[in-house]
């Protein structure tokens, strides 16, 4: 994912179990999952950063902000500070700039996708942190595939309108694709950018998924500096 032996970055599992508060009423459950996380991958749970998650383009550099912020994106360069966001579906994001030390995470759902979540995360590490977006390098996780997210005509229009046809196939959107193209344009570097080709819904790997499940869990992507 990341040649750097200073950084963690991973995507949890079903194994893992479910880590998200507002999919349960069990928030025990929740606080014994995220601990063992954090066993896991030797962090201090404590100064752990996430999301309440609203499907908009809104980054938030957790540096100046309390935990729980409404937005879809959170940039830092603290020295572990796992930054965590949650998924079932949707696309887990980490960004990592090694140069500048600041890494970032973002949840690319539809919405979140054509609002250009990506692009303005990354943005938002040159602004921030004068980042150079060509020292930028991006994993897009495990996530619904283009092969299993059918939507209406009225978004295939909207989608093509915006995209172009090659990230539709029939009423199938690829948004890996689409996000790949923001941040090309943004200027990241193409072999800087991974981009999983696990599908949640159909591959049976071991992630959650909505549209398999809709009472499922969430699982993770977590990026920190050590």
């Amino acid at each position: 994912m990341f040649d750097n032996d200073k950084l963690l970055a991973v995507f949890t599992t079903i194994n893992d179990k479910n880590i998200a508060y507002h999919v349960t009423n069990d928030t025990k459950s929740v606080d014994i999952n995220r601990q063992n996380l954090a066993n896991k991958y030797k962090f201090d749970l404590k100064k752990m950063h996430y999301m309440n998650q609203i499907h908009s383009n809104i980054v938030k550099n957790i540096s100046s902000i309390s935990n729980m912020q409404e937005c879809d994106a959170l940039i830092t360069n603290k020295i572990n500070t796992p930054l965590m966001v949650m998924v079932a579906d949707c696309i887990p994001i980490l960004f990592y700039d090694d140069v500048k030390n600041v890494i970032a995470v973002a949840h690319a759902g539809r919405n979140g996708t054509f609002l250009n979540i990506s692009r303005n995360t990354v943005n938002k590490m040159r602004d921030l942190y004068n980042c150079d977006v060509s020292n930028i390098k991006i994993t897009l996780g495990p996530s619904i595939q283009q092969c299993c997210y059918e939507v209406s005509d009225e978004l295939v229009e909207i989608c093509e309108k915006n995209f172009g046809q090659c990230v539709i196939s029939n009423r199938n959107i690829n948004l890996q694709a689409i996000n790949k193209k923001q941040l090309l344009e943004s200027g990241i570097k193409e072999n800087n950018i991974t981009i999983s080709c696990v599908c949640t819904k159909c591959s049976n790997e071991n992630y959650f998924s909505y549209r398999k499940d809709q009472n499922c869990g969430r699982f993770a992507g977590i990026i920190m500096m050590r």
